[in-house]
């Protein structure tokens, strides 16, 4: 028999060994056993968890009466929740058992202990959403059991000694982190000063749903996708055709950077191999994706449409989708829609897919595929897949959490439409040069707010708290109040339209959040008592009758003190409180020769003895009931108010967004005045980058103020010399060169300034790059065809429209096979592609083209200098006609 895994198992008691060999079942196998008991062997942990624990949670051959009644409730909502780690509510504790229990004891470090029939480990009741938190950043599914009696109310029932009913009240994962119990707020002291705030979660936190539907005619993969984020709102949509690389559907993933993926259980294995690099490399970055596999029959198309139909007849929500719409959605969407409906259904979820917009639409925005996002470093860097050294970082001095993430929306998905991107230049232009103190003040605003995107969802969903509430309800009510001060200064001061158009919509958006606030109770929202949260209470007839009772039993209590006091002939005697007590009557230890014998003694002290008489103890018996159920009342009516509130949801919605734009352009002009930048001139339907003195934004804010960084310069014209082969020794810069030609042409079409002296760029549809010399192991390819296979994706792709950069291209293969495949694939890219294209190359014959094309291709070289140290002064002087020590 194998003791528990757990600390201080060495010291078990040999009756208590010998207990434990008892439940030995001998003629079965070892494996899992019913109810989620397990008989010996190795229990395997989800994915990012890493490790294997042996377990010895629940012994086997054990008939339903051997359980307590604790257990066979647990086994009870166990089983319908087998995939779960359940925190059962005990009182001032929650527990876990069996499996559970040693998975949670060893990730949250706690000491994990046989009892009765099952290992238990336990954690309090007022740091849930700290373990809850742990075990979900681990990639497990939680569950909270609660205790739905309250004791008053079940000790006046016919169920006074059965056991407290409990129920599954919330589930949690990495993407459904929404609640009360998981997003507390502190320090609650002074919310008009912005000193407290709800607990931060990573910036995105996504769920992706995937499906994949096969078109055999046409021998063609179609994918759909959904990506939901349920604390924000965000509902995506997509759907394309992908290739054997699956290189459209790892772009999207990059760009949504999901923290959970839910897939068919029939994934094919182009896709379940790069989701499983994905969760990897999620792991070694700190923060692994959790993968949710579901039957394939609730992705097919019949049953997804039903379930679609069903959910969207029945939901009536201002600002939803009509149901023609979703009927009118591609079939592989549909597909993903149907089972997402069901998952967060589990959560109580599902309202946030009322509303939805497109992922990416190549009509709306410029195409970074999944090579260009990683190999330009635009949202993460390739050295640990942190923030720091990426495009992103440079231009995200955002000061709101909602703001930061619409400024990764914005760098992930450049525009295309001049209009738009001339009005962020615009709006950012003013910022820089207006000498107005509207704009100040309304940047001021910005500082210290909660998170308000995610507060109003999770009102939304109804998962908030008193104090959360307050907190939103008043941030929003102060800066409706102070943007509405403003006004008149907008109007008349701000020229940019982008800009007037935000502020001046914003105060009237947010008007509704003063009217919530009136209605509350300042000191007991902040304090979370739901029973003195209404002001008036001529809106909850419920609510008032049950004060009324209340305050009835109150006038009883204090008129039965009279007859204490002739009882005891004390005049001035009144009821003390001791230990959270009430209306006990204490007398000097002296005198309880008086005290009558039918008086119940509830506690004393070496001067005092504390009693209740026979109706005091009725009395506090009904208050206290009326007291739970007036909690109960609270909870329900508080409840309804929350719906009421989210009625104007989509209205609050956009007032943040629109605070998110704000804080944007706030953050770009910031980023051009710090750096020096300056303001692109977009040239609509011309095909050209020219960029005089352009810097590499990254390398030239690592490298600082003090370090001089050589400017270059760069031209390409698509009716004029649109290529450009360049060579030059290694680490010469070539790589940041070319970088530095791509992230500049992202950033103008971002709406941003750029660092450069001048700049004049075209509108580019997409920009594709192929860089190094890397291996997908994962994938199956060599590094030879990791090559061959991405510059095959981008020759498909790419267009006249697009930016095209190709790093030493034929490098995985030997000399004279790679310079014959970069040459061929230049000269298509040349003469057929007509892209503006830079080829980085080390192959002297590729120059060659310069002649066969001299209109269109020039060659470039790229030099360097190099500054050695000073020699020191007692080292004799290098010999005459020597190096001098500087090399051009």
């Amino acid at each position: 028999i194998r003791a528990p895994s757990s600390r201080g198992a060495g010291s078990l008691s040999s009756s208590t060994l010998e207990r434990l060999k008892g439940f030995v079942c001998p003629s079965e196998p070892q494996g899992r056993g019913p109810l989620g008991r397990r008989r010996g062997g190795v229990m395997k942990t989800p994915p990012g968890v890493g490790g294997e624990v042996s377990v010895t949670s629940a012994p086997c051959g054990i008939s339903k009466s051997g359980y307590t009644p604790l257990e066979q409730q647990y086994l009870q909502i166990k089983e319908q929740h087998k995939d779960a780690l359940l925190a059962v509510e005990c009182g001032y504790k929650y527990r876990f058992f069996g499996e559970d229990a040693e998975k949670a004891a060893k990730q949250l470090n706690i000491f994990c202990h046989l009892d009765h029939n099952f290992m238990t480990c336990s954690i309090p009741t007022h740091r849930l959403y700290v373990h809850v938190r742990r075990l979900v950043s681990q990639g497990y599914k939680v569950g909270v059991v609660k205790q739905t009696e309250t004791s008053a109310i079940k000790a006046s029932g016919a169920n006074k000694n059965t056991l407290f009913t409990r129920q599954l009240s919330a589930l949690y994962t990495k993407s459904t982190l929404v609640g009360e119990d998981v997003n507390p707020v502190h320090s609650l002291v002074d919310v008009e000063e912005g000193e407290c705030d709800v607990v931060t979660d990573p910036p995105e936190s996504y769920l992706l749903c995937l499906s994949e539907t096969w078109d055999k005619p046409r021998k063609q993969l179609t994918i759909g996708l959904v990506a939901v984020q349920p604390s924000t709102g965000d509902v995506l949509l997509d759907c394309f055709v992908d290739g054997s690389t699956r290189c459209e559907l790892e772009g999207r993933v990059l760009k949504v950077n999901p923290a959970e993926i839910l897939v068919p259980s029939d994934l094919s294995d182009s896709s379940h191999r790069l989701l499983q690099s994905i969760v990897t490399a999620s792991v070694q970055a700190g923060d692994g994706v959790r993968i949710e596999k579901r039957e394939s029959a609730q992705f097919d198309f019949a049953s997804a449409m039903n379930t679609v139909t069903e959910f969207y007849c029945h939901t009536q929500d201002s600002g939803s989708r009509p149901l023609s719409s979703i009927a009118s959605l591609e079939s592989p969407v549909v597909c993903c829609l149907g089972p997402l409906i069901h998952y967060l259904t589990e959560f109580n979820l599902q309202r946030v897919l009322l509303s939805f917009r497109h992922l990416s639409c190549e009509s709306d925005g410029m195409v970074l595929s999944a090579p260009t996002l990683r190999n330009l470093e635009i949202l993460t860097n390739q050295t640990d897949g942190g923030t720091k050294g990426s495009l992103l970082w440079v231009l995200d001095h955002t000061h709101t959490l909602f703001g930061r993430r619409l400024m990764r929306k914005w760098v992930s998905q450049p525009l295309k439409d001049a209009q738009s991107i001339c009005e962020r230049q615009g709006a950012v232009c003013e910022i820089l040069e207006s000498d107005s103190v509207t704009l100040p003040s309304v940047r001021a605003l910005l500082f210290r707010l909660p998170d308000l995107e995610r507060g109003v969802c999770s009102i939304y969903h109804k998962k908030c708290s008193t104090q959360e509430f307050y907190l939103i309800s008043s941030s929003l009510s102060r800066l409706g109040v102070e943007l509405q001060a403003l006004l008149p200064s907008i109007q008349s001061q701000l020229s940019s339209s982008l800009l007037r158009g935000l502020l001046l919509d914003t105060p009237e958006l947010l008007a509704p959040a003063h009217n919530f606030l009136k209605v509350l109770n300042e000191k007991a929202a902040k304090s979370g008592d739901k029973r003195e949260l209404f002001c008036d209470l001529s809106g909850f007839p419920v609510l008032q009758e049950r004060r009324v009772e209340i305050q009835s039993v109150l006038t009883e209590i204090q008129d039965h003190r009279t007859e204490v006091r002739y009882t005891l002939r004390t005049p001035t005697l009144d009821y003390v409180r001791v230990s959270g007590q009430e209306f006990l009557i204490e007398v000097k230890n002296s005198m309880v020769s008086v005290v009558p014998s039918d008086w119940v003694k509830i506690s004393s002290t070496k001067a005092v003895s504390r009693y209740q008489s026979p109706y005091l103890i009725g009395r506090c018996r009904s208050l206290s009931q009326l007291r739970e159920q007036l909690l109960i009342d609270s909870q329900k009516e508080w409840t309804n108010f929350l719906q009421y509130f989210g009625e104007y949801y989509h209205t609050m919605k956009k007032a943040v967004g629109n605070l998110a734009t704000v804080d944007c352009l706030f953050s770009l002009a910031e980023v051009a005045k710090q750096r020096n930048y300056c303001r692109p001139v977009l040239c609509e339907g011309d095909r050209q980058i020219v960029i005089r003195d352009g810097r590499h934004p990254v390398i030239d804010l690592l490298m600082g103020e003090h370090t001089q960084y050589v400017p270059n310069n760069t031209e390409l014209q698509g009716d004029g010399r649109r290529t450009l082969i360049i060579t030059g020794p290694n680490m010469g810069g070539k790589s940041s060169y070319i970088r530095q030609v791509a992230l500049v042409s992202i950033m103008a079409q971002v709406g941003s300034y750029v660092p450069a002296t001048e700049a004049r760029l075209g509108i580019l549809d997409g920009i594709y790059t192929r860089m190094g010399a890397s291996d997908s192991i994962y994938k199956g390819r060599s590094t030879f065809m990791e090559e061959l296979t991405e510059a095959s994706e981008i020759i498909t792709r790419a267009t006249e429209r697009s930016l095209v950069i190709l790093d030493e291209l034929g490098r995985g293969t030997s000399t004279h096979d790679g310079i014959a495949i970069a040459y061929a694939t230049l000269e298509y890219f040349i003469r057929d592609v007509k892209s503006l294209t830079l080829f980085v190359t080390h192959y002297p014959p590729l120059c060659e083209l310069e002649k066969v094309y001299p209109l269109h291709v020039g060659n470039f070289h790229m030099a360097f200098l190099l500054n050695e140290p000073d020699i020191a002064t007692d080292v004799p002087p290098p010999p005459k006609g020597a190096d001098s020590g500087r090399k051009t």
